[in-house]
């Protein structure tokens, strides 16, 4: 199964309901080979495979070796040989993902056995090109690859994050709002002045100070149901985004 449109992760198949994608589902599922499940891992797979491939660049394979790895690693993971490598890690699908594919690295001793065994694999549709372009982009200090990994993962999510709340605007007419109101986000400091938005938007400007709150609300909303498909307790959500606000940082939660 292609993974590699994010889409697939919250755009149902009327194109506007969000799917289910829930680590939990995964888990539920245990060792049957339930569709939810595949699908839900593979939704997860093809919005966080990129932290992946980024942690194995950083610790200096080539993007071909790193391609094999990676692609390797999640034909292994879709065909379930490896939901159970990692049983104290898997509440956080983060923590799960990272622990499974150190172990696979670990397993592959040269370049021809990852050919080998990715020869003989079902092929997982990514998109490493761009991946290798969004990697060379990456900052060039000494970062260890797991700091790398927990960086990326938490600013994929709130790529996620954008583009489900760009949709849910955009599916009720709201798209052009969303784009003049999405600097608000960054905080007083770093968005355009309630009258100038008002002025480009047509709007009164207590209309656009009520559209910012609720674009903030909405967000925050989306923010957590975003985590909460990560994690299998519900009541994990807080550390969780502790952990990743603090690896955005840089540095520990």
């Amino acid at each position: 199964m292609p993974v590699s449109d994010p889409s697939r992760a919250f755009r149902g198949a009327g194109g506007s309901r969000f799917a289910t994608t829930h680590w939990s589902v995964v888990l539920a599922a245990g060792r049957r080979d339930s569709p939810e499940s595949h699908e839900a891992l593979a939704a997860l797979c093809g919005t966080y495979w990129y932290p992946l491939y980024a942690y194995v660049r950083r610790w200096g394979h080539t993007p071909d070796d790193a391609r094999d790895l990676t692609q390797g690693f999640f034909a292994t993971l879709l065909e379930k040989r490896y939901l159970e490598a990692a049983k104290r890690e898997r509440g956080r699908f983060r923590s799960f993902l990272l622990t499974a594919f150190k172990r696979f690295c670990a397993k592959e001793r040269d370049r021809a056995n990852a050919q080998k065994r990715g020869g003989a694999a079902k092929r997982v549709s990514l998109d490493f090109p761009s991946g290798e372009s969004r990697y060379s982009a990456e900052p060039s200090h000494g970062w260890t690859p797991e700091a790398v990994y927990e960086r990326r993962w938490a600013l994929t999510l709130l790529e996620q994050v954008m583009a489900r709340l760009r949709l849910s605007y955009a599916d009720a007419g709201k798209a052009r709002l969303f784009d003049g109101l999405k600097a608000s986000l960054a905080g007083e400091s770093g968005a355009p002045p309630h009258g100038q938005l008002a002025a480009e938007l047509g709007m009164t400007e207590g209309a656009v100070k009520v559209a910012v709150h609720r674009l903030r609300h909405r967000y925050r909303q989306l923010l957590r149901s975003e985590v909460a498909q990560t994690v299998a307790d519900p009541h994990e959500v807080d550390d969780e985004l502790k952990f990743l606000l603090a690896a955005l940082r840089g540095g520990n939660p």
